[in-house]
Order: C-alpha cells, then sequence, then structure tokens
C-alpha cells in the first residue's frame, strides 16, 4: 500500500473510532448497485458521471427503451399486447439506428470496437 492509501485507511479509521461515520444515510441498508457489464470498462467513469449529473446521451436513452421493450415482449402473455410492444421496439431500433447515422458514430473508433458487442446485446 502507498503513502496516500495508507493515510487515507488511517483516516477512515479514525473517522470510524470517532463514530463521524455512525449516522450516515442508509447505515444498515443494503446498496443498490447498477450492472454495468453492458458498458465496455473503459466507458463506465464518463457513464456513471453523466447518469450522477442527471445528463443520459440519446444514444443511452434508447438503448435503455430497447432493452426495456425487449423485456416487455418476453414476459407479455398477451399476442395483441406483446405486437404492440414489438412495434414500439422496431420503431425505437429504427430510431436509433438514424440517430447513429446521423452522429457519424460508424466512423468513431469507440463505435467500431463495441458494435458486436451492442448488436449483440440488442439482437440487431
Amino acid at each position: 500500500m502507498d503513502f496516500a492509501s495508507r493515510m487515507a485507511e488511517e483516516k477512515i479509521q479514525q473517522a470510524i473510532r470517532d463514530g463521524e461515520l455512525d449516522n450516515l444515510p442508509g447505515k444498515g441498508k443494503r446498496q443498490e448497485l447498477e450492472d454495468l457489464s453492458a458498458i465496455p470498462e473503459d466507458m463506465r467513469t464518463s457513464y456513471l458521471m453523466m447518469k450522477n449529473s442527471g445528463y443520459l446521451p440519446d444514444e443511452v436513452r434508447l438503448q435503455k427503451e430497447l432493452i426495456s421493450l425487449q423485456e416487455m415482449v418476453d414476459l407479455a402473455k398477451n399476442p395483441e399486447q406483446k405486437e404492440g410492444y414489438r412495434k414500439q421496439l422496431s420503431e425505437k431500433e429504427l430510431q436509433l439506428r438514424m440517430l447513429i447515422e446521423k452522429n457519424n458514430m460508424k466512423k468513431s473508433s469507440g463505435f467500431r470496437k463495441y458494435s458486436g458487442k451492442i448488436n449483440k446485446r440488442f439482437g440487431i
């Protein structure tokens, strides 16, 4: 452990001994960890920063909607309802493709690197 890590650990331990961490919000409650496995590792920090500031790019918002709609299609029992969700899913997929083309994302190295994973994730 380097000097900075040791100093940080000592400060944390001292705060625990002094009771400074006893009344923190959420103490004793289970943490809700977000599943970031669908986000490329080198993009997770920037994703979390944008999310915590309340910003989600249109691409991410659409991708989340696609995941939700696919789950709704999978869970729907009523054939009419299932078909309605499929129609919405197709519309969102089209919106995402148009947005990608508009932003010339196919030219970016990040898109080329992760497009296979993205397409596999959304069944495109």
